[in-house]
């Protein structure tokens, strides 16, 4: 079964419109919906925001399901200079920007764990890279209206892997992200989950793979339209790749 996971609510909705032989059960103060996409056993689940909402929800999900692989998705702000908005992340590796057990541990180490860096599985990664370019190329035009591409100014979106940087802040100043990316040079992107879904993932050992689309450039411009990005352009990229990703192509 293929959990998909999302930290925006209007994604999971949108999701749940395509879903078929829909049913519903609340767990852990989260609604699962059940059903089939493309014929392919999906659950689904909007995980709230932040990294400790995350795990919860996804140890309740993996505890309550039989999950083969999941997929989490969502929005990020970006931070590797070349990235605008509407472009997509498909995460290579995984840090907790603000976890700091020093000295006991390494800077960003998860104690106990030995790891700084949670690596997604690689082939749901490829896929979700194919699944995201396919969309792109042949779905956006016709997914999004021309109106709000040319609103956000999204012209030629680029898919790209790197390092994702999950934290319990919201980035909305160049100080801020001018020091993260002294830290951590290679992040592509920052949010507020993903990493902590990975460590879940990893101790369950549940296959996942995470990918953002870009709505904002972590500073101060970056709550500017927010819910519009997400209602009008985020939540149909998900749920189109999604479908791309479902079924291979």
């Amino acid at each position: 079964m293929l959990a998909i996971v999302s930290a925006m609510q209007e994604e999971i909705a949108l999701v749940h419109q395509r879903l078929s032989g829909v049913t519903s059960r609340a767990a852990g103060g989260r609604e699962f919906l059940t059903g089939r996409l493309h014929d392919v056993p999906v659950v689904a689940v909007f995980s709230h925001w932040g990294k400790v909402a995350a795990a919860a929800t996804i140890a309740q999900l993996l505890s309550s399901w039989p999950v083969t692989e999941l997929v989490f998705c969502g929005v990020a702000g970006g931070v590797r200079p070349d990235l605008r908005i509407g472009d997509v992340v498909v995460a290579d590796a995984l840090i907790q920007h603000d976890m700091d057990a020093s000295p006991l541990f390494a800077r960003y180490e998860v104690p106990l764990t030995g790891q700084a860096r949670f690596a997604p599985d690689a082939g749901i990664g490829a896929r979700l890279v194919d699944a995201a370019r396919d969309f792109i190329h042949e779905d956006l035009a016709t997914a999004v209206a021309a109106a709000e591409l040319d609103g956000f100014g999204i012209t030629r979106p680029q898919v790209v892997s790197g390092l994702i940087a999950s934290g319990d802040k919201f980035f909305s100043t160049g100080k801020d992200l001018a020091e993260l990316r002294g830290r951590l040079p290679d992040t592509t992107c920052v949010e507020m989950e993903g990493a902590a879904a990975a460590q879940v993932c990893a101790a369950f050992g549940v296959p996942y793979g995470v990918v953002r689309v870009i709505s904002d450039g972590a500073d101060e411009q970056a709550a500017h339209d927010f819910p519009r990005f997400i209602h009008n352009i985020a939540r149909h990229y998900s749920a189109g790749l999604l479908a791309r990703f479902v079924r291979g192509g």
